[in-house]
């Protein structure tokens, strides 16, 4: 209640200056914007494609006709570009992959998207030759001094491969030494490949598992077999162990049997503290497979309104422009991942909270509209900005991302990407209630939201950042009918070329969700109000440290 009231005071003055003359949202703007990005000729916007070409030059023209001043990196002449250059090496399989099990000598295959899925080797190896690498399983795969948990307890785990759990300890139980549901970044499987590779495991399979996942096996398997991308490493080999995959449950179901094991046993004994990883006695790894490396240049998109007192102050709308591309086929034979929802509608959600300042005197503080390229492939654009920044962060009011909103219509409610203990939040559920709305708290917290959207580079560096969602109580059905549209989406279209634009949409919540969204920046930008971190987040001391650079 305290958080709420402090939303309230700082946001009351500016909220009736704003709310009654807010301009409205257009959603018949917003359904044109991602019928082209997700179109076919646009080919699922991978980084590095045609694709890109088509959709960064979209956007520019766009916030061009807009009116936006361009915002992206100084040039030789002293004058900003539209877009950031975002170095990317890239990674892909050169190749059939061949992956298998041996026990007693009789080698068991496994199928490359089917039961397995192996990423294309981040550590600029031309090839990668694993044979009869002993197998052992190390848990959850965590190393939390602070928490007094250690799944390795002193093992060499050089040379071997870790079979590991997704998510946190806790997540079975709800309670326990890592809060509950909510995933910590423990529980997030690109920190499971960290800590192999700190570690030095020869590769790491993870178990997939639908709910403790938060997705299913197609998601897996299609962002996984797909071309990878990273940020340009010095030594990548610190941060990437030399395989990084994904395993079914069923296949390492079979795997602990043939090993004598109990995986259903084992996985119990993973969840307390006093576990020690066992190895797979008998049971061997091997792999082979070709990677082509190169480094590409992609493109973050950045347009801006000049701030007429505070210009060097600036609030940011961000959005990733890019999906997957063109991958494995579906049982349709569709092979183009045309991302509508995810992430289509965040960038025509930009363009048009951008017409809707346009339509409105210029704000005191600078606005920012970021759009940022492969946020599929590990938040790289985002990233890449949060340690590049075209503007400082210091001075950077916050950041409110926009990712994969609701097609299902007006909800009572909205919500964010994870709790992430900031005022921006509290903002948020406070411009709900004067619009008779309300704010529900991330209904998943244990899927990790709060670490997969691009506000995260810049939460990490202490920047206020949230990540907004639609809610699921729907105007017409109620929560039943929200719950229903989110598990088909996340089940039938979520990461599958079948995330495709829709004329049979009603994008008026989003519209609706859109306006809290406009009213929050325009509040912060024609007010002195500098939203917080609040006591209890992991990112207050980083903004703390930069209080003096702020009036």
């Amino acid at each position: 209640m305290k958080r709420l009231l402090l939303a309230t005071v700082l946001i009351a003055a500016p909220m009736l200056s704003h709310a009654a003359d807010a301009p409205k949202i257009d959603p018949a703007r917003l359904s044109a914007h991602i019928k082209v990005l997700s179109s076919d000729d646009f080919e699922g916007r991978g980084p590095g494609t045609a694709g890109e070409t088509k959709a960064v030059g979209y956007i520019v023209d766009q916030m061009k006709a807009i009116g936006l001043s361009p915002a992206g990196e100084v040039q030789k002449d002293g004058k900003r570009a539209w877009t950031q250059n975002v170095p990317l090496a890239r990674f892909q399989m050169a190749g059939p992959v061949t992956a298998s099990v041996t026990k007693d000598g009789k080698a068991t295959p496994l199928a490359q998207g089917d039961q397995i899925a192996i990423r294309a080797a981040m550590t600029n190896v031309d090839a990668v030759s694993i044979k009869d690498a002993p197998i052992v399983f190390a848990g959850y795969g965590v190393k939390a001094p602070e928490r007094s948990w250690d799944d390795f307890k002193g093992l060499d785990v050089k040379g071997k491969i870790l079979v590991v759990l997704i998510n946190d300890p806790d997540f079975e139980t709800g309670s326990g030494d890592f809060g509950g549901k909510a995933m910590t970044y423990y529980g997030r499987w690109t920190y499971k490949y960290e800590e192999a590779a700190r570690l030095g495991a020869a590769g790491v399979l993870i178990v997939h598992e639908t709910a403790p996942a938060s997705y299913g096996w197609n998601t897996v398997k299609n962002s996984n077999t797909n071309t990878m991308f990273d940020i340009v490493r010095k030594e990548p080999a610190k941060q990437h162990p030399k395989l990084e995959a994904w395993i079914q449950r069923d296949v390492a179901v079979d795997l602990f049997k043939q090993a004598g094991l109990d995986f259903d046993a084992l996985k119990a004994q993973a969840q307390s503290r006093d576990f020690k990883a066992v190895e797979l006695k008998g049971v061997t790894f091997s792999a082979d497979y070709k990677v082509k490396h190169e480094v590409i240049v992609s493109k973050n998109v950045a347009g801006r309104i000049v701030g007429t007192k505070f210009p060097n102050e600036t609030v940011i709308y961000s959005g990733h422009w890019d999906h997957l591309g063109v991958g494995a086929p579906d049982a349709k034979g569709d092979k183009i991942y045309n991302g509508a929802v995810d992430n289509a509608d965040g960038i025509a959600a930009l363009l048009e909270l951008a017409r809707a300042f346009k339509a409105k005197p210029a704000p005191q503080r600078s606005i920012l509209f970021l759009a940022v390229t492969a946020e599929e492939k590990g938040l790289l654009g985002s990233e890449y900005y949060g340690a590049n920044p075209l503007f400082p962060l210091a001075t950077t009011v916050g950041d409110i991302n926009i990712d994969a909103l609701s097609a299902a219509g007006p909800a009572r409610d909205v919500t964010t990407s994870g709790d992430g203990k900031v005022d921006l939040q509290d903002m948020l559920a406070a411009k709900a209630k004067a619009h008779g709305r309300y704010f529900t708290p991330d209904p998943s917290p244990q899927a990790g939201h709060f670490y997969r959207s691009d506000h995260f580079p810049f939460a990490k560096r202490g920047v206020p950042a949230i990540s907004i969602g639609s809610g699921a109580d729907l105007v017409n059905g109620g929560k039943e009918a929200g719950e229903k549209a989110e598990a088909d989406y996340t089940d039938n279209r979520y990461h599958q070329p079948a995330d495709e634009w829709s004329a049979d949409w009603d994008l008026s919540g989003q519209a609706q969700d859109l306006g809290l969204v406009y009213e929050i920046g325009a509040d912060l930008a024609n007010s002195r109000v500098w939203p917080q971190w609040q006591a209890g987040s992991e990112f207050k001391a980083l903004r703390d440290q930069t209080a003096a650079q702020r009036n």
